[in-house]
Formats: C-alpha cells, structure tokens, sequence
C-alpha cells in the first residue's frame, strides 16, 4: 500500500539514520510538518550493535532506527521508505520528486543521506566489513581487543590508526599493502609501540568457519590475523543535490568528500541544511545525532523568523488600512 503523503511540508528530511531521525524528532515536537524519506540502507547496517552511545550501548543498528522512527510518528511526522530523486528551488521552498514518480513540497531540507564507504580493493574484504572488517577504533576497539589486529595501510591516517588500535591490543601488525613502507618520526613511533610492519600487498584474506584467521600478501605469505582495521574512503550521498548546484567536495581530512556546511549545518545553498556523515564523515551515531537535533532547532527558528517577517506584514497592512 502507498503511504499517503501531503502536498506540502515545513521540512523535507532525506535520509532516516541517526541524524535524519534525530533532526525530525526535534522538528515534529516543534509542530512542524516533516516527511522523512529513507532509502534503507544505513552505512552500519552490518555492524551487530551500535558502540558508544548512552543508554542504548550495543542496541542493534536496525532497532535503534526503528524505535526512532516510531517517535517521530509519535509527535505526528511521516516516514516514508523511498528515494529522492531531485530538489528544485521555486518560489516558496523546494520542489522534491521520488523515485516512484510522487512530488512533494518543502519550505526547507535537512539532508542527512550519509555515505558511502570505498573499500581497497582486497578480495574477501566487503564480506567481512562490519565484522571482524572494521575502520574506528572509537567504534569497535573494546570489541576487538586483545586480539590479533592487523592495520591496511591504505592512505596518510593509516599509520596514525595503527597506533590508535594498539590501545586496545598489544598484537598490532600494520600491513603497507600499496603505500610506501613508513620512514622516519612514523617508523619510529611505530616500532616504539612494538608495531610490526609487513611490506608487501595483500592479496586476499583467509577466512576459516565464517572468521578472520589471516592476511595473504601476493607472493602468498599467510600472516595470521583475526581482525583487519582498514580505513575506507568516505563518499557523501548527496547526488540529487546537483540540481540545486550543491555538490561534495574534498574533505579538509584527505579521507573523501562531504558537502561544506556551516556550525549549525547551513549549507551554502538558503534553505538547505545537512547532518551527519554526508558533511562530518567520522561522526560517530551519537555525535550524528546531535548535529540533527542542532540542525532542527536552527531550521524551526529560520522558519519563525520568516513567519514573524510575514505576520508583521500582514499586521502592518492591516493596521495601515484601518486608519484609511
């Protein structure tokens, strides 16, 4: 069954992770009328639970978004599974057109759609991402310590990520795969942690009764390993957004692209706002989710600022035709 939409909404929300969610829970409470379009693909949908956030430590990534969007629903927004397929500016807001064909309007958007992780190009490494595949120390450290933990190297953060997992095991092989070995102040620091460094590209991993235990290089070297920390390169979703001129750009960072935006998520583009991964590509669930909640209350105080402006010009009408 189609869901039922309105012609209009105060606030279109695309993307329903932790930030859209967020930000649309803060919106509805508001008394705002929000639709929230969600595609259904969450970046930590592999992941068995979400880290490092307060009082919902180690909740499942899925039924932490589906007790979000049942309080959204609560406070009166829609959450609608689907796709945007383009924004267009008109007189009054945004134009947003799915991808089934169905148009709606919104005075503002909050794009929080995320990214897209680029992983090298390692056979068997998509299989295990989120698993005993991981990127953030912050995130999957504790899960995987005392373990043996090998480091891809596969851009300039790499060896700055090996000595950030040797926090949580003494047993940390850093791998230069296709990046120079390192030299200089990096190998030192490296050796002083009693890092190992392998030269050599990995080929492959070995996988045994659905885990991690080893590294294959291609002269074919098996180092035994059951975790694999690679940092990926981060692409923000955000192609609908060429429509209204806005298009990621390299991040500062070097590890991918996001669309710019201001403190408070204002974008370069009136009227539009982001949140989340798709500008801050290492927010975490829990600092992605605060920057939702901060971009809604920035969007609700654009809108009474504009609904003020009018209804002092109504009033000033009004009063100017009463004295006549």
């Amino acid at each position: 069954m189609t869901e039922q939409l309105n012609d209009s909404y105060d606030v279109v929300v695309v993307g329903g992770g932790a930030a859209g969610l967020n930000g649309a829970l803060m919106l509805a409470r508001a008394r705002r009328r929000v639709l929230v379009v969600d595609a259904g693909s969450p970046r930590n949908a592999p992941a068995e639970g979400v880290h490092g956030l307060l009082a919902r430590d180690g909740m499942p990534p899925g039924e932490l978004l589906e007790r979000g969007r049942a309080e959204v629903r609560h406070y009166g927004g829609q959450v609608l599974t689907g796709e945007v397929e383009a924004a267009v500016r008109d007189d009054d807001g945004f134009g947003v057109t799915l991808t089934d064909g169905r148009t709606v309007r919104a005075r503002r958007l909050l794009v929080t759609t995320g990214l897209v992780d680029e992983l090298p190009d390692v056979a068997g490494l998509g299989a295990r991402w989120g698993r005993d595949v991981v990127h953030c120390p912050n995130c999957h450290g504790w899960e995987v310590r005392d373990r043996a933990i090998g480091v891809l190297a596969s851009g300039p953060m790499s060896v700055h990520q090996a000595l950030l997992f040797r926090q949580w095991s003494d047993d940390v092989t850093y791998f230069t795969h296709t990046m120079p070995a390192p030299t200089g102040e990096d190998a030192e620091r490296l050796a002083a942690r009693g890092i190992r460094v392998v030269e050599g590209e990995v080929a492959s991993l070995k996988v045994a009764e659905d885990r991690l235990v080893g590294v294959r290089l291609s002269d074919r070297t098996l180092v035994s390993r059951e975790v694999l920390a690679v940092a990926s390169r981060m692409e923000a979703r955000a192609g609908f957004l060429a429509t209204l001129g806005l298009r990621p750009v390299e991040h500062p960072g070097g590890a991918g692209e996001h669309i710019p935006a201001d403190a408070t998520g204002r974008t370069e583009v009136p009227g539009v706002w982001v949140a989340g991964n798709v500008t801050d590509l290492v927010a975490q669930v829990g600092t992605a989710a605060a920057a939702g909640a901060g971009a809604a209350a920035q969007i609700n105080a654009d809108l009474v600022a504009e609904e003020t402006r009018e209804a002092v010009a109504a009033h000033r009408e009004l009063t100017s035709a009463g004295s006549r």
